[in-house]
């Protein structure tokens, strides 16, 4: 009798456990529930609700004038709602903030995808924030023609529980005005493995954020200079513009599956930190290339590496898509620079205004040779070597 209580009690704590556990759920790659925003509200959707005031968003918080939207919707003047993907997404009034609780693991790194969209003010912006982590984003440039785009951010979770955060922090005369949010989705970052005849970490960009299938826009990589928690492990974009990670789903891809388009000229610079020797010579070699998306020619990028820095137009032989360019440099000190912008201001031949430029692919630095003063060092000791053996004969 005694045997089978203390061997229930142990069968009740393992099913406690269990529970337990099983009820933790982490956040899946892909969109967080009702991401998309087309779950149905308890009272219907704004167009079909039967009672007056604000809709419910369900597995949503908001404050503020939140509202759910539609596609083809029109506000006063007659303009036209954007909506990104779907039938519905939500407009973020004056201070309105809409947020959601994940579950995440603690101590990982995570990468949050979202489409937004700006209505009738010119400066608008979006708050994103997973605290402590918190980062503006600007969505004055139009990037594409579509008048909207996707966006990737980063957090390290520092608890295992977190709230994701979406807030308009402009305050417009016009209450219509106000950020257009949609197709909110989250990504587990992985940790590169440094190659060992590589300095450069996640050197073909395949590690990075959330892409969906169907979506042709590839993904606007906006500042970030965190090289620590970034969207694209290992890299930063160190500039007022974005960058736009695609996919070779989509765009002309010279290795891998994933590369970066410099699409904001001069003011679109993507940037590493790469581990090297002081005093010793090595090469920057990276794959420069066209994304077949109607990129008007010619593209070119500048490259730096440490104190060098040199441009390379994109002048590719037959039918290839992409060139490897180089740049041989010396290393000043443990860590070096690395960086590439696009030389021009690049736009599609089809549209006149949306933003492109030049691929940026599979990118290497590795210990080339000697450094000028070793070979100096060398030379000279050859040459009293000489001179010692022509003395003695």
């Amino acid at each position: 009798m005694t045997e089978s209580c203390s061997s229930s009690k142990w069968v009740l704590l393992l099913m406690l456990i269990f529970g337990h556990f099983s009820s933790i759920s982490l956040a899946q790659d892909g969109l967080v529930v009702n991401g998309d925003f087309e779950t149905r509200p308890l009272n219907g959707f704004p167009s079909e609700a039967i009672t007056d005031g604000p809709v419910e968003i369900p597995s949503w918080r908001s404050i503020g004038t939140v509202e759910l939207v539609a596609s083809g919707e029109k506000v006063g003047g007659g303009m036209v709602l954007i909506v990104p993907r779907g039938t519905h997404a939500v407009r973020l009034g004056n201070d309105a903030e809409i947020s959601q609780e994940l579950t995440v693991e603690k101590g990982s790194s995570y990468a949050v995808t979202f489409s937004a969209a700006r209505t009738c003010a010119q400066m608008e912006s979006l708050n994103v924030s997973v605290p402590p982590a918190s980062q503006t984003v600007d969505l004055q440039t139009l990037y594409n023609v579509q008048g909207w785009d996707p966006y990737s951010i980063s957090f390290a979770a520092a608890e295992e529980k977190v709230r994701l955060s979406f807030r308009n922090p402009g305050m417009e005369d016009d209450p219509e005005c106000g950020p257009i949010i949609d197709d909110i989705a989250i990504k587990k970052l992985q940790v590169p493995h440094k190659p060992k005849d590589n300095a450069v970490v996640n050197s073909g960009f395949e590690f990075g954020p959330w892409m969906f299938q169907n979506v042709s826009l590839g993904v606007l990589l906006p500042t970030n200079l965190d090289e620590e928690t970034s969207p694209v492990p290992g890299w930063m974009v160190e500039s007022i513009r974005a960058v736009r990670y695609i996919d070779s789903n989509h765009y002309a891809v010279p290795e891998g599956k994933r590369a970066v388009e410099l699409v904001s000229g001069k003011e679109g610079i993507i940037s590493q930190m790469v581990e090297t020797k002081a005093d010793k010579l090595y090469s920057l070699s990276f794959s420069l290339g066209h994304a077949r998306d109607k990129c008007k020619e010619p593209l070119a990028v500048m490259a730096f590496a440490g104190d060098q820095a040199q441009s390379f137009h994109y002048t590719p032989v037959s039918n290839s898509t992409f060139q490897v360019a180089s740049v041989n440099f010396t290393a000043r000190a443990e860590r070096t620079r690395i960086a590439f912008y696009s030389v021009y201001y690049n736009t599609r031949s089809d549209d006149i205004s949306s933003l492109c430029g030049p691929v940026v692919d599979d990118v290497r630095v590795w210990f080339s040779g000697c450094s000028r003063n070793e070979e100096v060092r060398v030379l000279f000791g050859i040459g009293l070597f000489w001179a010692y053996f022509l003395v003695l004969g």
